[in-house]
């Protein structure tokens, strides 16, 4: 058998596509997950550089409904940060949106 090679990480996110499920742990102990909405951001979406990026207070939102997730536009949204995630935007943490909302 030939030896176990560690996983390379793979293409970069795309902004507009769904937030993705958190990543798994190697089993062999408890593991805690943080609670659904742990985060809540408040303001006005803007632009990011490249084309479809869009941020709320330097985060990058990753996922959420385009619709209402568009530049000028105020809201509040709830998430969690995903610092180690790579994305095609080259500013921003990124943020996953879980839910949104107007205001």
């Amino acid at each position: 058998s030939s030896p176990a090679v560690p996983p390379t990480p793979g293409d970069p996110v795309d902004p507009t596509g769904p937030a993705l499920p958190p990543p798994t742990r190697p089993s062999g102990g408890p593991t805690k997950t943080p609670p659904a909405g742990g985060t809540t951001l408040n303001g006005t979406v803007t632009s990011g550089v490249e084309p479809n990026c869009l941020l709320l207070d330097n985060y990058l939102l990753i996922g959420g409904p385009r619709d209402l997730l568009k530049p000028g536009a105020k809201v509040t949204v709830t998430g969690r940060v995903q610092r180690d995630l790579l994305t095609t935007c080259q500013q921003g943490t990124p943020f996953l949106v879980e839910t949104a909302r107007r205001g």
